[in-house]
């Protein structure tokens, strides 16, 4: 499953958000899964609804799903907590956004960041051992794409249209 890396990864960042969080409150860091699991059970759900959206990202590491992802497992976090009995303070609030956006989003936009090098080094002439199942669409800017990449729709359309020949009335 193309989805189980990110899921791990991200589901790794809540821990440590949480562990930290208990730590800089010189709460026993042992309890951070009471902490962590209203936003592990919110991110699962955020990783779903990311991957069902009808015009949703294609790959679980990109900046668009990131972006759901992250918002998903604040609000659905912060909702189940207080469901559950827990408080949520506005200060808890804006760290945990501020946080876990940091984290959620910020090692796609590492990832993003370095995949877009690696493509600009191999159109430059460089060799470049990425696998072609790593390209993203949503990283292609125009700067990137060299001519004879570009299809060209109305060299297409010429080629698909019947050509006239001397003999055929005129209209």
């Amino acid at each position: 499953m193309r989805y189980l890396p990110a899921v791990i990864v991200d589901a790794l960042l809540v821990l440590v958000f949480a562990a930290i969080g208990r730590a800089s409150h010189d709460e026993s860091p042992a309890g951070f899964l009471l902490t962590a699991w209203p936003f592990l059970v919110a991110l699962l759900l955020g990783h779903l609804l990311a991957a069902l959206l009808p015009a949703r990202p294609r790959r679980p590491w990109t900046l668009l799903w990131g972006a759901v992802v992250w918002g998903v497992t604040v609000v659905g976090g912060m909702l189940l907590r207080v469901l559950s009995g827990d408080t949520a303070q506005v200060p808890f609030i804006i760290v945990a956004t501020l946080t876990l956006g940091v984290f959620l989003v910020g090692w796609r936009a590492i990832a993003a960041f370095v995949r877009r090098n690696r493509s600009r080094a191999a159109t430059a002439g460089h060799t470049s051992t990425a696998d072609p199942e790593d390209a993203d669409p949503e990283d292609v800017h125009p700067e990137d794409v060299h001519p004879v990449d570009v299809d060209n729709e109305d060299v297409d359309a010429e080629e698909s249209a019947p050509t006239r020949r001397d003999d055929d009335p005129v209209a």
